[in-house]
């Protein structure tokens, strides 16, 4: 007799098999939660080269699909066919490489120049301590001059504190600023395992480049073997918008800050303002982070151009409020636009949650990836509403009173009227309840009175 296999069976028992392995995953995690992040930490490690390929392959693919499409340009304006499948090879290759010898310029830029004056930046703010120390008493004792007692107490905080913030910036922080780069310098196993990462990422991220069309083609063959037709087109849907996003987003943003910085560095120099490549870079990165970053960039810089020269703080203040006016209203809705689809409120609860729990980090990419969660959950609704034969559109529902059969029936005048009337008699209502309560409470404070009066 021959065994056949059943599926209803087969199914019964991929489903008790992956039901156990999340059981066990979650006793895991509740009882022995430190061996299990230790074998997750341990596995980011081994993988993070990888992690690291595949971030910086998804950063620079459109750099790379840009100048391939030039090179395609330019094969077609010599008479190639950028089609034939030899030209297109080279195309990809040449762009790859490309692309890869503008990263490794960047890098070295950023290393030799850029990190090398914030360093030199940083040396001098704690070499010059005690002098901006002192310029912000003076500044302070001319301020409060008119106010001869919150004078005496404000110099009584600096004299006591001073002493102690110079002795520990010139103790601690500099001698460690120091002993950092000799620690780096001659720490060469964190230097061969940085190198390791960047190697292998930079390797797997030219190998994902130059196959991704293979890698999209074996994910999608994935997803419609494990999924049924409908199910594996709305996948890919789903997936492709959460790449335009997310894509969109992250490399909009890069840029836009990236600009901003630049023409930080620029108006700066123009106006001959301190720290320029150091403030620049401090406004550029933190604002990344949308609606709070433009302040955590700005409130640092202004303190550390006061403690040098109040009139540049002032002067640097108008800088940064009409740069960050030109980056809202013109530089970067030309660049980002509409790309995450989120209110304002929703782009301030991302940030806040996303920030509470992954740090600087979260602040960057949580409003990506909860524009992708609130999409989901909103293509997730309308499907659902219109599987019903129900509208989708939110502004109908904004006057909905009720349903019958799937019809929307609006509110009337009549009763949004009613409505007004009911809201306005309880207000009526709570406030003569507060009348009464407000009148036994003053009785019942006045009775001892009485009686004492009465003895």
């Amino acid at each position: 007799m021959k065994f056949r296999f059943d599926k209803k069976y087969i199914l019964w028992g991929v489903t008790l098999f992956f039901s156990l392995s999340a059981v066990i995953l979650f006793y895991h995690m509740i009882f022995q939660s430190e061996k299990f992040f230790e074998f997750i930490s341990k596995f980011l490690n081994a993988v993070m080269p990888i992690i690291f390929g595949l971030v910086m392959a998804y950063i620079l693919s459109p750099v790379c699909s840009f100048i391939e499409r030039c090179m395609e340009w330019g094969n077609k304006k010599i008479g190639q066919d950028p089609k034939d499948k030899k030209i297109k090879k080279r195309a990809r290759t040449f762009a790859i490489i490309i692309t890869m010898l503008l990263l490794i310029w960047m890098i070295y830029m950023f290393v030799s120049k850029v990190l090398g004056e914030v360093i030199t930046s940083i040396q001098n703010i704690v070499a010059q301590s005690p002098v901006y120390i002192s310029n912000m008493e003076e500044l302070l004792n001319r301020f409060l001059s008119k106010n001869p007692d919150i004078e005496g107490f404000v110099n009584s905080m600096m004299n006591k504190y001073s002493k102690e913030l110079t002795e520990w910036l010139n103790d601690t922080v500099l001698p460690q600023a120091n002993a950092i780069v000799k620690q780096v310098s001659l720490s060469l196993l964190s230097v061969i395992k940085v190198l390791w990462n960047l190697i292998i990422g930079l390797i797997v991220s030219i190998y994902v480049l130059g196959s991704k069309e293979k890698f999209a083609g074996q994910a999608k063959k994935l997803i419609y073997a494990l999924f049924k037709e409908k199910n594996a087109n709305e996948l890919i849907e789903d997936i492709r918008y959460a790449n335009k996003v997310f894509g969109s987003y992250i490399s909009g943003k890069i840029v836009d800050s990236i600009i901003i910085g630049l023409i930080c560095f620029l108006l700066m120099n123009i106006f001959r303002l301190p720290y320029t490549t150091l403030i620049s870079l401090i406004v550029g990165f933190t604002n990344i982070i949308p609606f709070f970053g433009p302040f955590l960039g700005a409130i640092p810089s202004v303190l550390l151009i006061l403690m040098v020269n109040p009139v540049d703080a002032i002067k640097f203040l108008v800088l940064i409020l009409l740069l960050q006016q030109f980056d809202g209203n013109v530089l970067g809705p030309k660049i980002l636009g509409d790309s995450t689809g989120l209110d304002s409120f929703w782009i301030i609860f991302s940030i806040t949650l996303f920030g509470a729990y992954f740090g600087v980090l979260g602040m960057a990419i949580g409003v990506p990836i909860f524009a992708l969660i609130y999409a989901a959950i909103k293509r997730k609704v309308n499907r659902s509403l219109a599987a019903k034969g129900v509208t989708t559109n939110t502004l109908e529902y904004m006057e909905l009173d009720h349903m019958e059969e799937g019809k929307v029936i609006y509110l009337t005048e009549e009763r949004k009227q009613n409505s007004r009337k009911t809201s306005k008699k309880e207000s009526v209502i709570v406030k003569l309840v507060k009348k009464v309560l407000k009148r036994s409470d003053d009785n019942t404070d006045g009775e001892p009175d009485e009686k004492s009066d009465q003895k």
